[in-house]
């Protein structure tokens, strides 16, 4: 009897740690144009980052903390990591996972960043962070070449609401 008790805990611990670890899709240039792109109705943030970058590290946890804000629940919050894909488990999952974060996360695996950058953005100077704000239903979006303060987040996010 006591062995089942064990085995049942072993079992539990598993799936209760699967159930919680992040999923992080890693993706390519053509698919992050089809989600820039796609028309969901919903105005979406995404966010460029990596991991050793002070910067976006700092303001992680205000994209976080947008997503249990009911002013903001028409929003749909994407982090994208520009970290190496061979550092997907190492780095960005461990990251993830340690600062317990929820929203949706991609890994753009594309290391010629000359090729897609206007892609993005024609403005973009490919330093990070930075973040784009897009409604295809409205036609409209808005770049940021530049690290949030929480504050300062909001009231762009906020604004570009007002003018949909």
């Amino acid at each position: 009897m006591e062995m089942k008790k064990k085995y049942f805990t072993i079992i539990l611990l598993f799936l209760f740690s699967s159930a919680i670890s992040q999923e992080i899709e890693v993706i390519d240039i053509s698919q992050m144009e089809s989600i820039i792109h796609e028309e969901t109705g919903k105005t979406k943030i995404i966010n460029f980052w990596a991991t050793w970058c002070k910067p976006c590290v700092e303001e992680i946890p205000y994209f976080e903390a947008l997503n249990s804000n009911p002013e903001f629940e028409d929003f749909e919050i994407i982090l994208v990591s520009l970290d190496f894909v061979e550092q997907l488990d190492s780095k960005v999952r461990k990251f993830v996972e340690k600062k317990e974060l929820t929203l949706t996360i991609k890994l753009l695996d594309d290391t010629d960043y000359n090729s897609w950058i206007n892609k993005i953005d024609p403005t973009w100077s490919g330093a990070i962070p930075a973040t784009l704000v897009v409604n295809n239903s409205y036609g409209k979006r808005k770049f940021f070449e530049k690290q949030f303060t929480e504050q300062e987040l909001e009231n762009e996010l906020l604004e570009f609401k007002d003018q949909l």
